[in-house]
């Protein structure tokens, strides 16, 4: 035996062993927590006054964030220590939004909506400007002024 080993009592190391296991499932069990904790992190009557057509684009942005961080946090996980970056940059904003989700979702099913394809404008609509009418003041020139 060491003389490092019958200095320690026996006691301690059964207590360390203990420490490690409760600290261990400690994180097992916040591991878990995520999809069930994720109405808690979401505003429960945020989606209640919304109709279809403002559900349906908060739907679409709210599935898009959620692949977006999925996709950053297996970026994060390929790297050194990724897992815990991972968890530590991403996970509570992935909570927050899959929670966001359910509760569009469930105003969604409550408001009976069905989903309809956006209205596509043409690109050179969508590109100009719309032209002042005529006699409007605010253009920001007066008629015949030259640029110095």
């Amino acid at each position: 035996m060491s003389a490092v080993s019958s200095c320690r009592p026996p006691f301690l190391r059964n207590l360390a062993v203990l420490a490690l296991l409760v600290s261990g499932a400690g994180l097992a069990g916040c591991a878990s927590v995520g999809d069930n904790m994720s109405s808690a992190f979401a505003d429960p009557a945020k989606y209640d006054l919304y109709e279809c057509k403002h559900l349906q684009p908060e739907r679409e942005r709210l599935a898009a964030r959620a692949a977006e961080l999925q996709g950053l946090m297996a970026k994060a996980e390929t790297g050194v220590a990724g897992s815990v970056v991972a968890e530590v940059a991403y996970r509570n904003d992935l909570i927050s939004t899959r929670g966001q989700q359910k509760l569009a979702d469930e105003a969604w099913r409550r408001n009976k909506c069905v989903w309809t394809k956006p209205e596509e404008k043409p690109a050179a609509a969508a590109a100009m400007p719309p032209a002042p009418a005529p006699g409007v003041k605010g253009s920001g020139s007066k008629p015949g002024s030259a640029l110095r």
